[in-house]
């Protein structure tokens, strides 16, 4: 007969001490205060400004402790805001501006970017440094020199001079740069051995491969110019001409003492953009993922 052995009992699993998990616990309880607070700090002046727009002529906006929750919910204060300003046609002015900044974004940037990532140059160093300079230089450095360069093309009062500062911008073609550095050189070098010219490898190779690049500075193109305030405020002087965040400040001078009013064509300005943003958030993720926003 063999001898038969005796298994050896199975270790016991890991627990870690009381006081190392009475630490993990306060640093995730800190962690999740922390958020909260965060949380808090970023929805708080939103949520407080969509409850007002939402109220109605009898409820108190200015409580304390603030009550965010509309007693009876109306979409009056919109309507009003509507028949003060011609809301419509200020929207499509900023849609207008916005479309035409995140296009010409996304197409000079990604030739400007694809220049700095892959052709071979002298001086590209300092041309790359000459862009990120014009990302920290504020905008009215140099604002009196855009508006009289507007005024000799003959621009002033018109939609195409509010969209030409933010026609390329630096930020652009830094994401499309860092873009086009993480695409692998074998892909291009493939397609240069079928043929394929410079042009051709940065439209039908480069361009189609970072979609999702591109979709960040669709986004953030949009997003700037559909904020932007002092530009036009400066530029435009025909009432027709107005973007919606020029044309909503009539409102303040219209209904000051009415901040429903105001807190609704706050609301139009915003919510257009919070739209956008839940639309193709899948495709600003993958542009993060991507690389789009790395060194």
């Amino acid at each position: 007969m063999t001898p038969t052995r005796e298994r050896s009992p199975a270790p016991a699993p890991y627990r870690p001490p009381a006081h190392v998990t009475g630490r993990r616990l306060a640093g995730r309880f800190a962690r999740y205060l922390l958020l909260l607070v965060v949380l808090v700090v970023l929805i708080g002046p939103f949520a407080w400004q969509l409850s007002t727009s939402l109220k109605g002529l009898t409820e108190d906006i200015f409580s304390y402790p603030p009550d965010l929750w509309p007693d009876e919910p109306t979409l009056r204060n919109y309507a009003r805001a509507a028949d003060t300003v011609p809301v419509w046609r200020y929207g499509l002015n900023s849609l207008a501006v916005a479309l035409g900044s995140a296009l010409s974004n996304c197409l000079f940037g990604a030739m400007a970017g694809y220049a700095l990532a892959r052709m071979r140059f002298r001086g590209s160093k300092m041309v790359f440094a000459a862009f990120l300079g014009t990302m920290i230089i504020p905008f009215e450095v140099i604002m009196v020199s855009v508006y009289l360069t507007s005024r000799s093309l003959g621009l002033v009062d018109t939609l195409l001079g509010v969209a030409l500062p933010t026609a390329v911008t630096g930020l652009s073609v830094l994401l499309c740069r860092n873009g086009f550095r993480n695409l692998p050189m074998e892909v291009e070098e493939a397609a240069m051995l079928d043929g394929a010219n410079e042009w051709q490898r940065f439209w039908r190779v480069a361009m189609p491969s970072v979609r999702g690049t591109l979709s960040v500075v669709a986004i953030f193109s949009f997003v700037f110019a559909w904020d932007d305030f002092l530009w036009p405020l400066i530029v435009l002087s025909s009432p027709d001409n107005y973007t919606l965040t020029v044309g909503i400040q009539y409102l303040s001078g219209t209904f000051t003492s009415d901040q429903r009013v105001i807190a609704a064509g706050t609301m139009i300005a915003v919510l257009p953009l919070l739209a956008l943003f839940f639309a193709l958030q899948k495709f600003f993720f993958r542009g993060v993922g991507e690389g789009a926003v790395k060194g």
